[in-house]
Order: C-alpha cells, then sequence, then structure tokens
C-alpha cells in the first residue's frame, strides 16, 4: 500500500491545542484538539501547563510515526507569542509559562523605562506598545531582578513555538516573527537586538538566530524528516494570503484578539498609533508589517455570557443570530458613545443596562455595533494614505455575519470579504517550509472569499 505524503502541524492557542496532518494539496487528512486546565505560577496566576503540553506533543509523534497510512516528510509548529520557556542546559523548563496578561510590577516597569529613554523612544524603536508582560523581552527583566538565582539557572529563553520546536530537534534557535512580535526587544531600525538587551546581558539567554523557512533533518522513529523552527501563530496566519494575493489588503484575524495586519504598509509608527496599540510585526522574511489589536473576541466572548444570562438563553445563541438590516439602521440613527481608546479598552457595550433591550437580538447588534466601532478605528491606524482596496477577515468573526454586514458598513470604500482557509495559521507553518517537503507547486485555491455589503 502506498502512504500518503504527509506535513504535520502543531497550532498551539491560548485556549485550544491543535494537530494536523496535511496532504500536499494543504487539505487536512488527520486532525486533533485537546483542552488542558490551566496550571498556577509562583505568584498564584494561571498559566498554561508546559509539563503536561510538552508531554501531549511528544505522544502525538509517537502517534503519528506509527500511521501506516502516511508518510511523514516534515513539521512544523504554530504558538500565540509574549511567552517564553526558560530551559537550564539540560533542556528542562526551569520556570512555568507565564501568563503574558499577568499584571506587570509598575515600579519595575518604570525603573525599566526610566534607565533606558523612556516609555515613547523605546516603544517608537522596538515598534512595541507598552504592555507589561505582553512585551516578553519584559518578562526576562523582571526574572533577572525578582528571581536572579533562577535567572542564573537558565541556559536558554525560547519563544513558545520555538520550545516546541525544540522539544522535537532538540536544537535551540530564535525566530525573527517571534522576536517581532511585540516584544519589546528588537530595534526595527537597526535590525537588531536593542541596546538595553545587550546591556542587561539579556542576549546570552538566546540562541542564534534561524531563518524561519529553515528545516532540520531530525530522526523520528528512525525516519529521518524535516523540522521547522516554530513560527508565532499571527504571522503564520498571514502566510497563506501572501502566498495568494499579490494586490494590497488589509487582513482582520479575528480570535480573542482581532488583528489589524497590513503586509502593504511600511510607513514608521507614529507616538499617536503606539498609544492605540498599533505596533509591527515582523513577517516571515523579516519585513515589517504594521498591525493594530483589538481584545474583541475576548469581549465578545464575555458580554455574549452576560446577555444570555439576563435574557435566559443559552450562551450560544448569538449563533442563531443574522443580520437585521432596520435593527442596525435604528442602532445607527442614536447617538453613540464615542469609541476613542482602542487596543485592551473595552467598547461601550460593556457599561450599557441590558434592561434597555427589548430582545436579545436587540442586544446583540448593540454589541456588534459597539465592538465596529472600535474595529474601524483600529483597522484605520494601519491604513496607508493610499488605501488598500481589500479587506478580508478570518477566524470566528468572518462566520458571523451580523459583525461582516456592519463592518461592510465601516468601510464603504472598501471591498469587504469573509475569507476562509481551513485553519490558516496551521497551514502558513505548512507553507513556511513547502520547498522542503513538498513535490507540488502552491494550491491557488486556498483561500475562499464571500463578499459582504452593508
Amino acid at each position: 500500500m502506498i502512504s500518503l505524503p504527509v506535513i504535520a502541524i502543531f497550532d498551539i492557542g491560548k485556549t485550544n491545542k491543535k494537530f494536523f496532518l496535511f496532504n500536499e494539496q494543504y487539505k487536512i487528512v488527520l486532525e486533533r484538539s485537546v483542552q488542558f486546565p490551566e496550571t498556577k505560577d509562583e505568584d498564584g496566576f494561571p498559566c498554561d501547563d508546559v509539563r503536561e503540553l510538552s508531554q501531549w506533543i511528544k505522544k502525538s509523534i509517537e502517534e503519528i510515526s506509527n500511521l501506516p497510512d502516511f508518510d511523514l516528510k516534515a513539521i512544523n509548529f504554530s504558538a500565540y507569542g509574549a511567552s517564553f520557556v526558560h530551559i537550564d542546559e539540560k533542556g528542562v523548563p526551569v520556570t512555568c509559562l507565564q501568563n503574558y496578561l499577568k499584571p506587570y510590577p509598575p515600579e519595575l516597569q518604570k525603573k525599566f523605562y526610566d534607565t533606558y529613554g523612556g516609555e515613547m523612544e523605546l516603544s517608537v524603536k522596538t515598534a512595541s506598545p507598552v504592555l507589561g508582560n505582553l512585551n516578553s523581552g519584559m518578562q526576562l527583566y523582571r526574572l533577572k531582578y525578582e528571581q536572579p538565582a533562577l535567572f542564573e539557572r537558565i541556559e536558554y529563553s525560547l519563544h513558545l513555538p520555538q520550545y516546541i520546536s525544540y522539544l522535537v530537534t532538540g536544537r535551540a534557535y530564535a525566530e525573527i516573527t517571534s522576536i517581532g512580535c511585540h516584544t519589546g526587544l528588537w530595534d526595527f531600525s537597526k535590525r537588531m537586538y536593542h541596546d538595553w538587551v545587550y546591556i542587561e546581558e539579556i542576549d546570552k539567554k538566546f540562541p542564534s538566530v534561524l531563518r524561519s523557512n529553515a528545516a532540520i533533518d531530525v530522526d523520528i522513529h528512525g525516519k529521518k524528516i524535516k523540522a521547522g523552527i516554530g513560527l508565532h501563530d499571527s504571522s503564520a496566519a498571514l502566510i497563506p494570503y501572501l502566498a495568494s494575493f499579490s494586490e494590497p489588503f488589509i487582513l482582520i484575524s479575528t480570535g480573542t484578539w482581532c488583528i489589524s495586519l497590513n503586509p502593504f504598509n511600511d510607513e514608521v509608527l507614529t507616538a499617536a498609533e503606539l498609544q492605540q496599540d498599533c505596533l509591527c510585526y515582523l513577517e516571515y522574511h523579516g519585513r515589517p508589517v504594521k498591525a493594530s489589536r483589538l481584545f474583541a473576541g475576548n469581549e465578545h466572548e464575555q458580554q455574549v455570557k452576560r446577555s444570555a444570562q439576563h435574557f435566559n438563553v443559552p450562551v450560544d445563541h448569538y449563533q442563531n443570530e443574522v443580520f437585521n438590516s432596520a435593527l442596525f439602521e435604528n442602532i445607527s440613527e442614536k447617538k453613540n458613545e464615542d469609541q476613542t481608546e482602542v487596543g485592551l479598552h473595552a467598547s461601550a457595550f460593556v457599561k450599557r443596562n441590558l434592561a434597555e433591550f427589548e430582545t436579545y437580538e436587540e442586544a446583540y447588534h448593540q454589541l456588534i455595533y459597539d465592538i465596529i466601532q472600535q474595529q474601524q478605528l483600529s483597522t484605520s491606524l494601519v491604513l496607508t494614505l493610499k488605501k488598500a482596496p481589500r479587506i478580508f477577515v478570518d477566524g470566528g468573526f468572518a462566520k458571523n455575519s451580523v459583525y461582516m454586514h456592519m463592518l461592510a458598513a465601516a468601510f464603504p470604500s472598501m471591498e469587504v470579504y469573509a475569507a476562509s482557509v481551513s485553519q490558516a495559521t496551521a497551514i502558513g507553518a505548512a507553507l513556511a517550509i513547502h520547498s522542503e517537503w513538498n513535490t507540488q507547486p502552491v494550491p491557488g485555491d486556498m483561500v475562499e472569499l464571500k463578499y459582504y455589503t452593508q
């Protein structure tokens, strides 16, 4: 029997940990998804259990190697950013996997920025808004001053995608999409680590940087395959679009965060943009991608729970909602609270009294309307003077007709599409090392589009 050539991809999200096998046409031929209960760090703050995650990955790889129907050619990894795994000389994690939402000590943050030129100067150079633990470089700075003995035990600090690769390859590398995602580590103008990294000798905790599309020869249960070094998930999700479209576009990648990415905007970040949670990512070729972030997916999750309780309906009742143009027109005609802050700031809906709405449908349309007011501000931050003609939306909100119609109304001069790429992040990680394992050309039909109007 002839076995099917495949690539294995581990896609590690904050909630769902996924594993896929793709064939050479990038169709899913096997899928696994698990959720792990969070553990707590040394301060009692919730965090991912890195040991349980590591065991699951190793067990899954063993499963792959014993599947006779598949010929494993390669393996790669994507994972959320802003998270380090600190390993000792034996490769054993010496700390918990820090939660990027964990509060940062104000006095230590002040000491850092006072020492290195102030918040705005450092933010502009590193294209990183001041985000505490979400700036992963600050996690290392914190370790150095709060737990110096533990800091000394660290052989390498690996961003999560590169740690997962290390589990398979046994080789430690740094990688540019992880370094360049609001870490506060990278000087975008010098294209190297910022001076503070060297002054604090934190650079000694980093392995050498390897190109993002590199693949290493590894032995998996007696079979030689190619293994990638992992990618930051937002950068990986952009790859299928860059492979499919050459004309300028904006991609709004929706999930817990709604991230607006403009790979065709090379303008320098301004102080005003940084204050609105705008930043730059580095895509897998090392080019900057201007991006803005909105915590809209998280807010949506919390507010549909609140609404469900008030109207006595199931939490997933919102999935039954379809766009109601009459309700939308009624909302549009009312005076709405100004939305001048984006990023981690909640929309106007959080303070709304649900008793003012007669039905769940009315309340839900108001929720999406309020979120769209922020989304319009957030996405506009990454538009250039010469606007991209199209907006693609992928992820959870792409399947939400209320969101999509209201987004189209918010950007009437642009074409707005719900984009469907089955597991875009995982496919992006596979495409990054396409030439290392795939004998076929990149398919031209990976992205399905649905056009929306108001």
